[in-house]
């Protein structure tokens, strides 16, 4: 199933919330954003996607593409199911609200969940990149595990990023890195290009950090 937080403690700073999970992202974004897709085959088999999967649900993308992740906070496990309206079509006021079991890797780290909130720091050239992030969906499906975060904060770009993978029918492994995003307002705007350039460069790092060849 596909879970989303309550976003109760606290906001991202944009308001297509779950737009990695549209099938249609990349022909019908958000306005003013900027979707892209991509994937690499990390391998096949059993052992291969569980291994991965560790590694991808304790931050193991964002660590190999070298971003420092602090400051973490749990989440508080409660999930974002829908609204549920009433028999006059009103949204009701007590939303039901799921909670999903916190699950822990072998040596004992916390899966990412739901909620939890990081910060994540990377070199770039001149600059230290910091993108403060909140986990608004967590998949875990047989055969299919991942998570996308939301930027909370000043950022360079605002908007989500997922981070899936996936065991599929021919016993391959791969790793679907999807994105909606927008460039932050003011000077970052005239830089658009520039930042373009650093995410493409960027999302292939992130597509590298599971392989076994780069590992």
């Amino acid at each position: 199933m596909t879970r989303r937080s309550t976003f109760t403690d606290q906001s991202v700073t944009y308001g297509a919330i779950g737009a990695t999970l549209d099938p249609d992202l990349l022909r019908y974004p958000p306005s003013g954003f900027r979707p892209a897709e991509d994937s690499v085959k990390l391998g096949s088999g059993r052992e291969r996607f569980d291994r991965a999967a560790e590694e991808l649900m304790t931050w193991g993308v964002q660590k190999g593409a070298g971003f420092e992740v602090a400051e973490v906070a749990p989440g508080t496990g409660a999930q974002y199911t829908g609204i549920a309206y009433d028999a006059d079509g009103s949204p009701l006021t007590e939303q039901p609200t799921a909670r999903a079991e916190q699950r822990f890797a072998a040596d004992g780290t916390p899966f990412v969940s739901a909620g939890m909130t990081a910060v994540l720091r990377r070199r770039e050239r001149f600059r230290t990149r910091v993108v403060p992030v909140l986990v608004v969906y967590v998949v875990d499906e047989p055969g299919r595990i991942g998570f996308a975060y939301g930027t909370t904060g000043e950022s360079p770009e605002h908007g989500e990023e997922a981070f899936v993978l996936e065991h599929r029918d021919d016993d391959s492994v791969w790793l679907t890195i999807r994105s909606a995003l927008e460039p932050r307002g003011g000077i970052h705007r005239l830089l658009a290009p520039l930042v373009r350039r650093r995410r493409r460069e960027l999302t292939r790092a992130e597509l590298r950090a599971l392989h076994p060849a780069y590992t």
